[in-house]
């Protein structure tokens, strides 16, 4: 790095930078009350959310994997760049300036990060191709978009392009607008040639691939013309900074808040068939780049349609009301392919079907021949992908005949048995036995067969969620009753988070009252420091901590600035704070305690966006919850005094020593007793 961006800007990029609009460009967030959002980690693969996001304090922490921290680090890792880049892209995001401070010998860098150059490259050659569209050697393209029934607002609206044959045409003005050779090919645009570099894309129809965000991370091009060198008809991107084929959807960009609201996506093959569904009205159509559908791709769905609603019970089979649908040809090819969908198959909560449009058509020529009608109903009277998977192994065989009816069992058993969950398999055998006109017990025989052939583990499609459940409203009853089984059901959920904030945490394995108090406090220190009493803080030491890392942590709290300091700053600016004193050590700690639920914050789920100022100010019940947290740590440690005195007395002969050390102890017997007094009128 040639120059260090100024600690002002950087302080003005974490200010204006949003976590919650940040995280939700790759991760649905639902709120879980009191400003924290949950949804599933991108860094590690989940099926029950563990990623907690609060927007208020610009921190983030999956109790998963134990990965965590402010935006900046979640920017890192997310795009695995460095701090200046993750600064710098952010910047880009929200319109900062930056400035540079020069290191000696060095030469002050103005123009970014890598990645944020390659991210303008990508905008400034999509313009290119899009202007290019309109250009007579461009004819070829408009008639290619024509033919298809696309008009130009509709090929405006996807971004279609058009790179110019030559070799050199985007080279000379990506260079007139300042980029370098390096830079160019690096963002894939250009290609190293003998001497000189030369386009990537040449004479060819062209389709931005862009992220959730709406960044252009890279192409997709289709071949106009029968004198082009390279015969594929759609090539794409290279692999880069930025772009990886198995890591990106066309379309997303405009699917993704269908998809969120839905909960459903559908899965083309081409670029052509998501304008074809979005123009037709299936708006949640994304499409693979060249490269099968991944486990990659199903992460990235799984992120945007998961489905927490059924409380305690974690369904592992289908979710009513989400679904993934594949669009695939009926031939070799599109059966292959729901093979290999089949097998991926487990790395979704959801149900999973297959749409094959009469005569084979795919969703573009659909909507040529038998309009935009044909389209939504194809997409609207799916199959389940089980049942597709499994007709076509039995299709195969002619069950007219005995053998045949035995060729098809043998076939179908291999797939039957990789279905994970043990519920449908028997299902499934069932119904295939029926089909076939064979014995059950001998159809659960072949399916038994090939499931230990294949090593594959039961699940069971109900299973007990991890953490706690919320507990079930009770009857009607007069007034007061059902005002005491409403506190009576609030301790038990205050307990019932206590105890799973201690199960969970990931930094010291102990489940006893001692640490989940200090837990406690130290997350109301970060949360909401101004329901602190300033007066019993000022009675706490590190010697008020039994567990280590929370002695290490109030010491950070107090080289921070302490409480005096908290109270003047924003939530986020304390967190900020705290992170920096801590160091990495307890970063995990910190990140974690600033998004770990407390109890006096129960409260039922908000909006699923976060409505300004998170972080109000402290209600009584708050300060009540945090003075008796205080008060607690406060006689324990009292406690810990007596029982040193009162050890060091029984060691001790002197008379004179004896007396001294009885009249500390009084005086702390005194103290405590003030103290539990004050404990009993809070």
């Amino acid at each position: 790095m040639a120059g260090i961006i100024k600690k002002e800007d950087i302080e003005q990029v974490r200010n204006a930078a949003d976590l919650y609009d940040v995280v939700s460009q790759t991760v649905t967030l639902k709120s879980s009350g009191s400003g924290t959002y949950m949804g599933l980690c991108p860094f590690h693969d989940e099926k029950t959310p563990s990623f907690s996001v609060r927007p208020s304090l610009g921190m983030w922490h999956c109790f998963g994997c134990g990965a965590g921290g402010d935006i900046f680090s979640y920017v890192e890792k997310r795009d695995s760049v460095g701090f200046a880049e993750a600064v710098e892209e952010l910047a880009d995001m929200y319109s900062i300036e930056l400035h540079y401070e020069a290191q000696p010998g060095r030469t002050v860098r103005q123009e970014g990060s890598k990645r944020s150059r390659l991210l303008q490259a990508n905008e400034e050659a999509q313009k290119f191709f899009e202007a290019n569209l309109g250009t007579a050697e461009a004819m070829p393209a408009r008639q290619l978009l024509g033919g298809r029934n696309f008009t130009a607002a509709q090929a405006q609206h996807f971004g279609c392009g058009y790179a110019p044959r030559g070799g050199h045409a985007l080279v000379d003005h990506l260079s007139s607008k300042g980029f370098t050779r390096k830079e160019m090919v690096d963002a894939g645009l250009a290609r190293l040639g003998q001497r000189d570099i030369h386009d990537w894309f040449q004479g060819r129809a062209t389709w931005p691939i862009r992220d959730s965000a709406g960044r252009t991370l890279g192409f997709g091009a289709r071949r106009l013309y029968d004198d082009d060198r390279l015969e594929a008809k759609y090539i794409n991107t290279p692999d880069t900074q930025l772009y990886g084929k198995k890591k990106v959807l066309y379309g997303l960009d405009l699917a993704k808040n269908a998809i969120i609201a839905k909960r459903q996506v559908v899965i083309v093959e081409g670029y052509t068939d998501v304008m074809a569904c979005h123009i037709a009205g299936v708006d949640t159509a994304v499409a693979t780049c060249g490269t099968a559908f991944s486990y990659d791709h199903a992460k990235i769905v799984r992120r945007l349609i998961s489905d927490d609603s059924l409380g305690a019970i974690q369904l592992i089979g289908p979710v009513n009301g989400s679904k993934v649908v594949f669009t695939f040809d009926g031939d070799a090819a599109g059966q292959k392919a729901a093979m290999h969908a089949f097998r991926l198959d487990g790395a979704f909560l959801t149900q999973t079907f297959v749409a094959v449009a009469p005569d084979n058509l795919d969703p573009c020529d659909l909507r040529i021949q038998r309009g935009d009608e044909a389209v939504r109903r194809l997409v609207d009277d799916p199959q389940p992908l089980y049942d597709f998977v499994i007709n076509t192994a039995i299709d195969r065989c002619d069950t007219q005949y005995t053998a045949g009816v035995v060729g098809a069992m043998k076939a179908v058993a291999p797939v039957i048995a990789q279905i994970k969950d043990r519920s449908l398999v028997e299902a499934y055998t069932r119904k295939t036995a029926g089909r076939l006109g064979v014995p059950v017990p001998a159809m659960s025989q072949e399916v038994a067969s090939a499931r230990a052939a294949l090593h594959i583990q039961d699940e069971d499609a109900y299973a007990p969620r991890k953490g706690w459940a919320a507990v079930a409203p009770g009857h009607e009853y007069e007034e007061a009753q059902r005002q005491a089984e409403q506190l009576a059901r609030q301790e038990l959920e205050r307990r019932a988070l206590i105890g799973a904030d201690g199960r969970r945490q990931r930094y010291f394995r102990i489940d006893d009252q001692t640490f989940l108090r200090e837990q406690q406090f130290l997350g109301v220190v970060i949360q909401t420091p101004a329901s602190i009493d300033a007066t019993l803080f000022s009675q706490l030491s590190a010697n008020s901590f039994e567990t280590p890392i929370f002695r290490q942590l109030f010491l950070a709290v107090t080289v921070a600035g302490g409480l005096s300091t908290a109270v003047q700053m924003t939530p986020k600016q304390w967190a900020q704070r705290l992170m920096e004193s801590s160091g990495p050590g307890l970063t995990p700690v910190v990140s974690e305690l600033a998004v770990m639920p407390l109890p006096m914050l129960i409260s039922p789920p908000r909006s699923s966006t976060p409505a300004a100022g998170d972080m109000s100010e402290p209600t009584k019940e708050t300060r009540a919850y945090a003075t008796s947290l205080m008060l607690s740590l406060i006689d324990a440690s009292f406690l810990r005094q007596i029982a040193a005195v009162r050890q060091q007395m029984s060691i001790t002969a002197d008379p004179q020593a004896q007396a001294q050390l009885l009249s500390v102890l009084v005086d702390l017997q005194k103290q405590r007793k003030e103290m539990q007094a004050r404990a009993a009128n809070q």
